[in-house]
């Protein structure tokens, strides 16, 4: 008898101790065009689903933020300047190609000083309890192997009354939409991923990542089982995307 535990990658079954590799890889193939492939692949709109998270963040001068699977950086260098010298901003992956890009970029935007870049595991980060103000993670807990156990990770250090924002493709409310959603991500984004970064599997893996992430509520009940509270969510752009966001009681 097998009983070797495995989880999704897309839609493959690999051993749970695989995937975080596979993602790894993924994500060292595209990160040199991350962000054109981001601007691409939604039309620019990324930038307004963004922005949104930011209004909801609650973030204030002085403010600790972690910002987790950041990647190139777009959400920590908002944060930065909102934060202010005396505030602290942590971008956070667990791939180091994608960290090397968001620092350089970041760097070369003039973010210094309120800024610290961090190699970490969302589902076991190296953080004491209680630390961070707000924690965001967009577009990247579908990626994460135990989304519960990070969940409770992220819980562990927020400070009380601090803010977890989820910001992550999910479930189309409308049949239409649904429909050209999939023939969009499963035939265009491929296409795309080879024309621009010569790699339609790593384009192919992100489609079907976001097919087996949960959909709105199954992630609002997740986030509460962790031990949020008032946990809510926006749908964006007829659902495509969703933002949650839960308060650390």
């Amino acid at each position: 008898m097998n009983d070797k535990k495995t989880t999704h990658f897309g839609y493959q079954q690999v051993p749970v101790e695989e995937k975080a590799g596979k993602v790894a890889e993924v994500f060292h193939s595209v990160a040199a065009k991350y962000d054109i492939m981001n601007d691409l692949m939604s039309g620019g709109i990324h930038r307004l689903w963004k922005r949104f998270t930011i209004e909801l963040s609650g973030v204030r001068r002085g403010h600790k933020v972690l910002d987790i699977a950041g990647g190139t950086g777009d959400l920590s260098y908002k944060f930065s300047r909102i934060v202010g010298p005396e505030g602290l901003v942590v971008l956070a992956d667990i791939n180091e190609s994608m960290l090397r890009v968001g620092r350089d970029r970041l760097t070369d935007r003039g973010v210094s000083g309120n800024l610290v870049v961090s190699q970490a595991d969302a589902q076991y980060l190296p953080f004491p309890d209680n630390t961070f103000d707000c924690i965001t993670i967009a577009f990247g807990l579908r990626n994460v192997t135990d989304k519960d156990l990070a969940l409770r990770s992220m819980l562990r250090v927020l400070k009380p009354g601090g803010r977890l924002l989820v910001l992550e493709f999910s479930k189309p409310r409308n049949e239409l939409l649904s429909k050209a959603y999939d023939t969009y991500s499963f035939r265009v984004l491929p296409f795309m991923g080879k024309l621009v970064t010569n790699d339609a599997d790593s384009y192919s893996y992100l489609a079907e990542s976001i097919r087996m992430h949960p959909d709105q509520h199954t992630l609002k009940q997740m986030m509460e089982n962790a031990g949020f509270a008032n946990v809510d969510y926006h749908d964006m752009t007829g659902g495509i995307v969703a933002l949650h966001k839960g308060i650390k009681p």
